[in-house]
C-alpha cells in the first residue's frame, strides 16, 4: 500500500436529499458533498456551466480604469507592447489580447522575455530589451508584473504607462501602474475570480473592453465575437493547474468545445505533432498540447508558441509546431537526466520521519526544467519541492522554482524567506525564486522549519482521498455516464476515486505491455466481474487471496465494445 486511504464520512441524509431534488444516484450525490457543493443554486450551476453565468468583468478590481486607459490608447493611436510570461498561461494570454486588440483596431506589438536572459517577468532588463525592439507609452503586463513595483515606477518615470493582469501574489506594491487586475489585490473580496489564471483574466478584460465599446456606441466592436476565443483559454487555464471550480470551470467546459472544433492554423498543426485523434480533453491539453507549447519558454524564446497561436497559415504553422516537437522532445530528454540526479541525491540523504522540505539545486541544471522536476519530486516523495539550476558554475545567482503540497503556502513561506532571496514570486502551490548559492543550505533550514510550524509535528504523508466505498454492482457504463457530469475534473475537482472491499480475482493476474511494466486483473466481488489494470507498477508486488481495492473508474472503448475498466490507484490485503 502506497498511501493512506482518506474515505469521506457520508452524510446519507444530505446524498437523499440531493438524489431526490435533482434525480441524481446517491453516489453523485455524494461526490457532490465531497466537493463542498451542496446548495441547489450551485448544484444547479456545477453540474450545468454556462457562459451566460459568468460573473460581470467590471467586478474586477481596476477594471474600468484599465478600459478607459486601453480606449484612451486606441483614440490617441499609441502604440502598446503586450509583455507576456514564457509558459503557457503566459503564452496564450499573450496571443489572445494580441489577437482582439488587433483585431479592434489597437497598434500592439508582443514581447516575452527570454527565461535564460531576461529572466521572469517585468525586469528592468526584460523591459529594456523590450523597449528596444519595440516603441511604446504603454505595457500591458500579462501574468507577470504584480512584483514589479519599482521597474513600473521607473517606467512610470519616463512616460510609459502600465497595465498589470495576473493573478500570481501581489509583491514589491505595484501601485504606480495605471491598473493592477489581479484578484489577490488588497481590498478585493469577490471569490468568484480568486481561481482564474492569467489567460482567464486576459479574457475578462477582452470581455470588459468589448461590452465598453458596445456601451459607448462604438461600432468597431458590434460584431465582434468572443467565443472563438475560449480555445486558448482552456489551453492556458488547463496547463496552469488553477482550480477548475466557478469561473475556471465555465471556462474550461465552454473553451474544450471550442478546442474539439477550432480551425485556429496553429493548433491544427500542435495536434497533428502531439498525434491527437479523437476528442480533447483535459489530459490531452495538460500532457500533450500544454507541454509543447511550454517547451519554446523553457529552452529558447516562448514568442515562437505566440507566433503558432496567431499564425494564419497552415504551411507556417506545421513548420513552428515541428520546431515546438524538437524542443518537447529536447526539454524530456534534459528534463529525464536531472530527474535522476535528484532522486539519488534525496535517496541518499532523506529522512522521512525528519525532513519536512526538499531543496536541491546544482549549477549545471537547466534553469527551464526546474520547475517540472519538482513537480515529479514532490508526487513522488510528498514534500513541497524546490529545485535550483545555475546554467553555469560561474554564475553567482542560481534560479529555482518550486511545487507545494495541501497545507503549505510556497509563496507565503518565501515572502519569510525574502533576507535569503534576491527574489520571488508566484501562489500557494508554484513559485520561483533566485538565490545566492552560499545561501542554498540556510534556505533549505529556514523552509524546513516553516513547513514544520505550518504541517505541525507529524511529517506529511502520501494521501489518496476517495470519494466513496462502493460494490461492483454500483458500477455500469450509465452510473459511469452520470458521473461524466462532474467533468472537467482538475484541480478542487478531482477525478472521482472509489474503493471497493474483498475482491478476489477471477482469473490469474497477466503483466501486460513492453517490458512487462503494467498488469490486467479480472476482479470479482462473487457477483459482478471486472477489468482492472495497474499502470507502470513493474515488478511490484500484486494483489493476492482476499484485497482491497482503491481505483478510478473509466469507460473502455476497444474492438467497438465499451465496458467499465478501473484504473487501480493503491490496494492492501482486506
Amino acid at each position: 500500500m502506497k498511501f493512506r486511504w482518506d474515505h469521506p464520512s457520508p452524510d446519507q441524509k444530505l446524498a437523499s436529499q440531493l438524489e431526490k431534488d435533482f434525480q441524481i444516484s446517491p453516489l453523485l450525490a455524494q461526490c457532490l458533498i465531497n466537493r463542498g457543493i451542496a446548495e441547489p443554486e450551485g448544484i444547479e450551476d456545477f453540474l450545468r456551466p454556462r457562459l451566460k453565468k459568468l460573473s460581470d468583468p467590471f467586478l474586477l478590481p481596476q477594471m474600468l480604469i484599465a478600459i478607459e486607459r486601453l480606449l484612451k490608447a486606441r483614440e490617441l493611436g499609441e502604440c502598446m507592447v503586450i509583455y507576456g510570461d514564457y509558459d503557457a498561461d503566459g503564452v496564450t494570454s499573450t496571443a489572445l489580447l494580441m489577437e482582439v486588440l488587433g483585431a479592434l483596431g489597437w497598434k500592439v506589438s508582443c514581447f516575452i522575455p527570454q527565461r535564460l536572459d531576461e529572466g521572469y517577468g517585468l525586469s528592468k532588463y526584460g523591459v529594456g530589451k523590450c523597449l528596444e525592439e519595440h516603441e511604446a507609452s504603454l505595457i500591458l503586463a500579462v501574468d507577470c508584473g504584480s512584483s514589479s513595483g519599482e521597474v513600473i515606477r521607473d517606467l512610470k518615470k519616463v512616460g510609459i504607462d502600465v497595465i498589470v493582469v495576473d493573478h500570481h501574489q501581489i509583491e514589491g506594491n505595484p501601485d504606480s501602474a495605471v491598473a493592477v487586475i489581479n484578484p489577490q489585490i488588497n481590498g478585493s473580496d469577490n471569490t468568484e475570480f480568486q481561481e482564474l489564471c492569467s489567460v482567464g483574466l486576459a479574457f475578462k478584460l477582452a470581455h470588459a473592453l468589448v461590452r465598453k465599446c458596445r456601451a459607448d456606441g462604438l461600432v468597431f466592436a458590434d460584431c465582434y465575437d468572443l467565443k472563438p476565443l475560449l480555445d486558448l483559454v482552456a489551453l492556458g487555464t488547463i496547463a496552469d493547474l488553477v482550480p477548475l471550480i466557478r469561473e475556471n470551470r465555465i471556462l474550461v467546459k465552454a473553451g474544450l468545445h471550442r478546442l474539439n472544433m477550432t480551425q485556429r492554423p496553429g493548433l491544427v498543426a500542435l495536434f497533428e505533432q502531439a498525434q491527437i485523434k479523437g476528442e480533447i480533453g483535459i489530459y490531452q491539453v495538460g500532457f500533450k498540447l500544454g507541454p509543447r507549447l511550454n517547451a519554446a519558454g523553457r529552452l529558447t524564446d516562448a514568442r515562437t508558441a505566440v507566433e503558432l497561436l496567431l499564425s494564419e497559415d497552415m504551411e507556417n504553422a506545421m513548420d513552428i509546431a515541428r520546431i515546438l516537437e524538437d524542443k518537447n522532445r529536447e526539454r524530456q530528454q534534459i528534463e529525464r537526466e536531472i530527474v535522476i540526479k535528484v532522486e539519488e541525491r534525496v535517496s541518499a540523504g532523506f529522512n522521512p520521519e525528519t525532513d519536512y522540505v526538499i531543496v536541491e539545486g546544482n549549477h549545471d541544471w537547466h534553469i527551464g526544467v526546474v520547475g517540472i522536476v519538482a513537480s515529479r519530486i514532490m508526487k513522488k516523495f510528498c514534500r513541497p519541492t524546490i529545485i535550483i539550476g545555475g546554467e553555469g558554475a560561474e554564475k553567482i545567482q542560481w534560479r529555482g522554482s518550486g511545487r507545494s503540497i495541501e497545507g503549505f503556502d510556497l509563496a507565503a513561506a518565501m515572502r519569510e524567506c525574502e533576507g535569503l532571496l534576491i527574489s520571488h514570486g508566484g501562489h500557494a502551490m508554484a513559485a520561483g525564486m533566485t538565490i545566492a548559492p552560499k545561501k542554498l543550505d540556510l534556505f533549505r533550514t529556514q523552509l524546513d522549519n516553516l513547513c514544520r510550524q505550518q504541517i505541525g509535528k507529524d511529517p506529511p504523508k502520501p494521501r489518496l482521498k476517495l470519494d466513496a466505498e462502493v460494490s461492483l454492482t454500483d458500477l455500469s457504463l450509465e452510473s459511469l455516464a452520470e458521473l461524466e457530469m462532474l467533468e472537467p475534473t482538475g484541480q478542487r475537482n478531482p477525478p472521482v476515486n472509489l474503493s471497493a472491499r474483498r475482491l478476489t480475482h477471477k482469473r490469474p493476474p497477466l503483466r501486460i505491455g513492453k517490458d512487462r511494466r503494467h498488469v490486467k486483473m479480472w476482479v470479482t466481488d462473487k457477483k459482478v466481474t471486472i477489468e482492472a489494470v495497474m499502470w507502470g507498477v513493474e515488478d511490484s508486488p500484486v494483489p493476492e487471496g482476499e484485497f482491497d481495492l482503491a481505483f478510478l473508474p473509466q469507460t473502455n472503448d476497444y474492438n467497438g465494445r465499451r465496458s467499465v475498466q478501473l484504473r487501480v490507484l493503491d490496494w492492501k490485503p482486506s
